[in-house]
C-alpha cells in the first residue's frame, strides 16, 4: 500500500507574492517621517527579526515614540496590504487546487503572524484547500526548528518521509531536510536564497509554479 503523500507550503515568498512589501515597508515608514535610510541601515535591517528591525529604526534612525510603536506602524501597514493588495503568484492557486482535487492534504506553516496568515490566504482563495494554518507565534517557535512543519503535518495524518515543504528561503529548507521531510524550492529573491543555495537544498526546484506539472510532482513524490 502506498503511503500517503502530504504537502506543507510556506506562505510568503512561495504561495504569495510579499516578499519585496516587507522589504519595502522599513523604507517607507521612514521616508514618510523625513529619515533617509542609508545603505548600511538597509542592509542591517535586512539580517534582522521584525523586533531588532524594529529597535534598530527607532534607536538609531530616531522613527516612532518607541520600539513597539515602530513594530505597531509596520503591523498596521502589513495587515493593510494583505487585506487589500497581496497576490497569489503565478499558477500556485491552481497548482494547490490540483493537488487537493487529487485527494492530496495541505497545509500552509508560516512566519507570519496569524491574524495577517489568515487575512492572505483568505484574500487570495486558498483557504478552502488548506486542512490547516499554523504560525510560528502559535507555538512560539521559528522556522529555525522542524515544531511548526510538525504540528501542521499532525493535521495531515501523513510522516515526515513523505511530507514535502514548499519554501523560498533556504535557512528553512535546512530545517525541513535536517527533520528528513522532502523539499520543493520556488526562487523569490536573492534574500531569502539564491537560486544556487536553494537548488543545494530542494529535491525539485522550481521558479514559477506554471513550471511545476502537478502529475509530474506526484509521480515523483511516490518515489
Amino acid at each position: 500500500m502506498e503511503e500517503q503523500i502530504g504537502v506543507i507550503f510556506d506562505c510568503d515568498g512561495t504561495l504569495v507574492d510579499s516578499m519585496e512589501a516587507w522589504h519595502e515597508v522599513d523604507r517607507q515608514l521612514c521616508a514618510e517621517a523625513g529619515i533617509a535610510l542609508t545603505p548600511q541601515d538597509a542592509d542591517a535591517i535586512t539580517t534582522m527579526s521584525l523586533e531588532e528591525a524594529s529597535a534598530y529604526m527607532h534607536e538609531q534612525c530616531g522613527l516612532g515614540e518607541s520600539t513597539e510603536a515602530v513594530m505597531a506602524m509596520i503591523f498596521d501597514r502589513m495587515r493593510a496590504f494583505y487585506a487589500n493588495e497581496v497576490e497569489a503568484r503565478p499558477g500556485a492557486l491552481a497548482f494547490v487546487r490540483a493537488l487537493h482535487g487529487r485527494g492530496v492534504p495541505l497545509a500552509v506553516a508560516s512566519s507570519t503572524s496569524p491574524d495577517m496568515l489568515r487575512a492572505c490566504l483568505d484574500r487570495c482563495g486558498f483557504t478552502p484547500y488548506l486542512q490547516a494554518i499554523v504560525s510560528v507565534d502559535d507555538l512560539n517557535t521559528s522556522k529555525r526548528e522542524p515544531t511548526v512543519y510538525d504540528h501542521a503535518r499532525s493535521f495531515l495524518g501523513t510522516d515526515r518521509a513523505h511530507t514535502w515543504g514548499f519554501e523560498d528561503a533556504a535557512y528553512a529548507l535546512d530545517t525541513l531536510r535536517g527533520a528528513g521531510y522532502r523539499t520543493a524550492a520556488i526562487y523569490d529573491n536573492d534574500i531569502s536564497g539564491t537560486r544556487e543555495a536553494l537548488r543545494e537544498r530542494a529535491d525539485i526546484y522550481f521558479e514559477d509554479f506554471t513550471q511545476l506539472d502537478v502529475d509530474e510532482f506526484l509521480a515523483r513524490a511516490s518515489r
